[in-house]
């Protein structure tokens, strides 16, 4: 495990078969709302290791051992652009340090959002999303209200202590802003339609967090796109249905090449 400054900030930062360097383009994880390195588990080794590719993982400040946001509930709270400023500033100052050009953008929910803003602004051989969020829905909001009562009243917070060095810090500034009124108009429509790089979205039947017009809002890009909708799939294709997640990656990337 790695940790690297990047806009002063200290990220953790996870490689995953060696040097990035090689002939195909590394992925590059991008974790969920709540997630972190640690969160991901073992399934973008698995990923990286069916595609044979290099992979990077990181956690975005406030998750997982990156460092924290100082009064993340007061002046550190995060505003509506929060996802903006990872995918046009965070992440090319660190694709930057790790000497990484156009890679393949992997991301989950958050992460996946994140994934789309920088590949509608950077050059990316592709992008793959997971339960992507273009817009805020109802059912998004209400099950962060549900996830808010969970932490607060029940066993959330002992769960994603494992994965957070301040679990406070991870779960507030996720939770704050998607709650907050002046979120309800984040909308990324337009931004999609400026990707050129082939994009895959996958995106499970039973998804609390998201209808399926998350997903057909993507399109269309000005490149491929492909759809994958799960059955027996929730939030999370990777955790729900990882063998058919990495095999629509890995028939997505070979056609793409």
């Amino acid at each position: 495990m790695d940790r690297i400054e990047v806009n002063g900030t200290g990220l953790e930062v996870q490689r995953i078969g060696g040097p990035a360097g090689g002939p195909a383009k590394p992925l590059i994880f991008l974790h969920e709302g709540l997630g972190s390195v640690a969160m991901w588990r073992d399934w973008p080794r698995d990923v990286c290791e069916t595609t044979a590719r290099a992979g990077v993982v990181y956690s975005r400040r406030g998750y997982g051992a990156s460092d924290a946001v100082p009064d993340v509930r007061g002046a550190g709270r995060l505003g509506p652009d929060y996802m903006h400023r990872e995918a046009l500033e965070v992440l090319p100052a660190l694709l930057e340090a790790l000497e990484i050009e156009k890679p393949v953008l992997i991301g989950h929910s958050d992460g996946a959002t994140i994934a789309l803003l920088h590949a509608s602004h950077f050059p990316v051989e592709a992008c793959v999303v997971l339960a992507p969020h273009v817009i805020v829905e109802d059912v998004s909001v209400q099950s962060i209200e549900q996830a808010r009562a969970a932490y607060e009243a029940g066993d959330l917070r002992e769960r994603l202590g494992k994965y957070h060095a301040d679990v406070d810090c991870a779960f507030w500034q996720w939770n704050d802003i998607w709650l907050d009124p002046a979120f309800r108009a984040f909308d990324i429509r337009a931004e999609c339609r400026r990707i050129t790089a082939p994009v895959l979205a996958i995106q499970g039947e039973q998804d609390p967090y998201g209808t399926l017009q998350q997903v057909r809002d993507i399109e269309p890009t000005q490149g491929i796109f492909e759809a994958v909708v799960l059955a027996d799939c929730g939030h999370s294709p990777h955790r729900d249905q990882p063998e058919r997640t990495i095999e629509a990656i890995r028939r997505f990337l070979t056609r793409a090449a």
